[in-house]
């Protein structure tokens, strides 16, 4: 055993970026981008939130979610509208193109998955998400520490 087999921050940081290469190739033919993904998931869930809330949600650098609404809105993906009372705060709202995307792009993620993950068993599958949701929010409670 090496220590890159042993860490859990190696390991799961190999395993998103071997998703990502995977999902990418599925969802490119649709003109999105596993940069775009995680974003439009937050979006099919709570069209018009604003940059900051999906900054908050996605633990994510302002700058990385700016740069990458700048090409979203660049390839017909979103618009930005000024809040009402706040002309400094822009909400994110989808396109009818993106809208349309949704249920394709969601079965390429739901694809990849399946077959990542067709080495193990069903309840092992469940197992797996579960364990990682909870590591998922203690890392979280130490990033806010």
């Amino acid at each position: 055993m090496t220590f890159k087999t042993e860490s859990t921050g190696y390991l799961a940081n190999h395993l998103a970026r071997l998703y990502a290469i995977l999902l990418n190739e599925q969802i490119k033919p649709l003109g999105i981008s596993t940069a775009h993904f995680p974003i439009l998931l937050e979006l099919w869930q709570q069209d018009g939130i604003t940059q900051n809330d999906l900054v908050q949600l996605g633990n994510l650098a302002q700058a990385t979610i700016a740069n990458t609404l700048n090409r979203m809105e660049r390839d017909g993906l979103i618009t930005r509208v000024a809040d009402k009372k706040d002309a400094r705060v822009k909400h994110i709202l989808l396109t009818k193109k993106a809208r349309s995307l949704e249920t394709k792009a969601i079965n390429c993620a739901r694809q990849v998955n399946q077959q990542s993950l067709s080495v193990l068993t069903e309840e092992e599958q469940k197992q797996f998400n579960t364990l990682m949701q909870r590591v998922i929010i203690r890392q979280r409670e130490l990033v806010e520490e």
